[in-house]
């Protein structure tokens, strides 16, 4: 194995433990402080954004460890460790606050999204027909259960793999003096 490799490997890695304490404090803030802050459309835009600069940045060391060059490969290798380590220590930790922890916690946040969209939904006069069955099917789902967040975990993944490939294409640069 090549010590590049190696050395992105760990970088990254360290990046990942990184991202996924940074994601538990908030976690773990967001349940002991104010739990509404779960069911805030605005804190998910902001995880995103913070899960996506810390896998740049994981990137750009990645980069300035192989010299101001990386392949494509390298890139999106840098990018993603870092996601699915940190996103993947974040899951653990939702996981023991909401199936563990306070199972209840769970359950009042399931029922304050159905409430907001419920709000929603009567603000865009959605017919009532409509809006009982939307609001049925939204009931019957526990967004903290266990096999929700792993699918979560999972679903997040392939959306920041995407992103990764789109980072992977932005950073990589090919050394000039490199024999092909």
């Amino acid at each position: 194995m090549d010590t590049n490799e190696v050395s992105i490997k760990q970088s990254s890695t360290q990046y990942g433990l990184i991202l996924g304490g940074i994601l538990s404090l908030i976690t773990i803030l967001m349940y002991t402080l104010n739990a509404e802050l779960f069911t805030k459309w605005w804190m998910g835009i902001l995880t995103i954004i913070l899960v996506i600069a810390t896998g740049i940045v994981a990137t750009a060391r990645a980069k300035g460890l192989l010299g101001g060059f990386m392949t494509f490969k390298e890139a999106f290798t840098a990018y993603f460790i870092t996601i699915a380590i940190g996103l993947a220590i974040s899951t653990v930790v939702g996981v023991l606050i909401f199936t563990v922890i306070d199972p209840d916690m769970g359950t009042y946040l399931n029922e304050q999204m159905v409430e907001m969209q419920r709000g929603f939904m009567e603000k865009f006069n959605m017919p009532e027909a409509e809006m009982e069955k939307a609001l049925a099917d939204l009931e019957s789902v526990d967004n903290f259960s266990l096999i929700n967040q792993v699918k979560s975990y999972f679903f997040g993944i392939i959306f920041q793999a995407v992103i990764g490939l789109l980072i992977a294409l932005i950073f990589k640069r090919k050394d000039p003096n490199a024999i092909a």
